[in-house]
């Protein structure tokens, strides 16, 4: 049930862009979710849904994208499949997780600006 303290903190980020643009509304905004970020996409949408209400988000339309985990070699970038030992085959060496693989990005806000 944290994706409701996740919502609050992504609509206090956009509260604060709205006031140094100046901006009359937010439109939209978009979101990654890491497949190993443990935020639940599904309760994502309702805890935004609901806490939207009252806020600069009560209109916004939301996107939330999920990328999925990915891992690979830091030293030959060679990549480590799904399921297979984390570790690369040719180089010895412990895989390396992929950017946004366990994350939570605020990707994009589309604001009406004077």
């Amino acid at each position: 049930m944290h994706e409701y303290s996740l919502v609050q903190a992504v609509v206090e980020r956009i509260e604060e862009e709205v006031q140094k643009q100046r901006a009359l509304a937010v439109h939209a905004l978009t979101v990654s979710v890491g497949e190993l970020g443990g935020v639940d996409p599904e309760l994502f949408r309702t805890a935004f849904e609901t806490f939207r209400q009252g806020t600069v988000c009560e209109k916004a339309a939301l996107t939330v994208r999920v990328v999925p985990a990915t891992w690979s070699c830091p030293a030959c970038g060679k990549a480590i499949e799904k399921g297979a030992v984390l570790r690369c085959p040719a180089c010895d060496l412990p895989a390396k997780m992929g950017e946004g693989s366990d994350g939570l990005t605020l990707d994009r806000v589309e604001l009406e600006v004077p």
